[in-house]
């Protein structure tokens, strides 16, 4: 029961954030704000929906541990898992972006969050300000300085829709990340519990595994279609979004205490490890592409490190 309870929630959260991005770019479009504006905010605040609900809900109800899962968890998948098979599949080109804004971010924003957890175990409300208000400063300065290295991310039937199905999309969706949010946790806690495993560890992978399939999903089905240049931008924006965001409006709402030790002592470092790995990675052995070897180098030490989670 437990297994589809995360099963229901999962699905729930995946299509709530579709039905809240539809309405979100159907609002957007209905105020005449400009395309790149709402692929780098309201795209952006959308497709994290699930991640942010489910830590929200996760710290609210005591299981802080879920909460700091879900996001590290979500951050070594998009490289190591989502990454890792969208370039054993084709390779891609690496945008210059990569070296003068997203990655020197997502950096910043690991690094960040290493220093508030590291020594109390705690994110707290000022220091989720801290986090928010770096998060608002880098999305004026794209906006201004670096619109070129935006990803068009608005999806492709960006075409108005009528007011009713805009707040129909709202409601629906909203209604969804709740109501899958509720299950997800419920069945999280439960199998923690039936199988003697910490909440840390099933947030980590079964969580944040669950929250990262929409980006898997997206990024080969836009290989499949040869549509669209799938970018690492986009990746490392999810997981700048992830820990600004996420973790910064969560720690704002409530207090994100860690009570799993290993958290700190093990999971945040294989996070910083991926999202260092990555830069060496861009420019050997083909500079600025990444193909099947560099995804088989990330895919095999993300099933190493969900290896070291279960055993």
């Amino acid at each position: 029961m437990d297994f589809l309870f995360i099963v229901i929630g999962l699905i729930l959260l995946i299509l709530g954030g579709n039905w809240l991005l539809k309405a979100a770019v159907g609002f957007s479009l209905r105020l005449l704000i400009p395309k790149i504006v709402i692929g780098m905010t309201v795209v952006s605040f959308a497709t994290s929906a699930p991640e942010l609900i489910v830590s929200i809900r996760s710290a609210l109800e005591g299981h802080a541990d879920i909460a700091l899962g879900n996001v590290i968890g979500s951050n070594i998948a998009n490289l190591g898992l989502v990454l890792g098979i969208t370039i054993l599949i084709s390779t891609i080109s690496v945008e210059k972006s990569f070296y003068k804004t997203d990655w020197p971010v997502m950096i910043i924003a690991s690094l960040l969050l290493y220093g508030f957890i590291a020594f109390d175990g705690e994110l707290v409300r000022y220091e989720g300000i801290i986090m928010l208000s770096l998060l608002i400063v880098f999305l004026i300065y794209l906006l201004r300085f670096q619109k070129t290295a935006v990803v068009d991310e608005v999806p492709e039937d960006d075409v108005e829709l009528p007011l009713y199905k805009d707040v129909l999309f709202l409601v629906i969706g909203g209604v969804a990340l709740w109501g899958g949010s509720e299950l997800l946790i419920e069945g999280a806690v439960g199998m923690a519990q039936k199988f003697n495993v910490s909440e840390r560890v099933i947030g980590i992978t079964i969580v944040s595994v669950g929250t990262s399939i929409p980006e898997l999903a997206a990024s080969i089905i836009a290989i499949l279609k040869k549509e669209k240049a799938i970018s690492l931008g986009n990746l490392i924006g999810s997981n700048v979004f992830n820990i600004l965001a996420v973790l910064g409006i969560t720690s704002i709402i409530t207090p994100v205490k860690v009570t799993d030790e290993g958290l700190l002592n093990s999971d945040i470092y294989w996070m910083l490890a991926f999202a260092l790995l990555v830069f060496p990675l861009v420019f050997a052995p083909v500079k600025m592409k990444l193909s099947w070897k560099e995804g088989l180098i990330l895919l095999s030490l993300y099933l190493g490190f969900i290896y070291t989670m279960l055993v």
